[in-house]
């Protein structure tokens, strides 16, 4: 296969799996804090911030996986 071919194949995998990670861990994030809100409804202004924070970083991992694409 000539590279032409292949750049938007490494593309759709670079994209596709760095998305794959983050998304799950976000989805983890959010499942654990809703979960413990449950639990006890006092902590949620203890719960939501460091959240937010998970949710924040693993966000970055897939915008790193979208700038990767865009470099290809």
């Amino acid at each position: 296969m000539s590279p032409e071919l292949l750049v938007p194949i490494a593309k759709a995998i670079a994209i596709g799996v760095g998305a794959l990670g983050p998304g799950l861990g976000i989805g983890l994030i959010g499942m654990k804090a809703v979960e413990g809100i449950g639990r006890n409804p006092e902590a949620a202004g203890k719960i939501f911030v460091p959240m937010l924070l998970g949710m924040a970083f693993a966000e970055a991992i897939a915008i790193y996986a979208l700038v990767v694409a865009f470099t290809l």
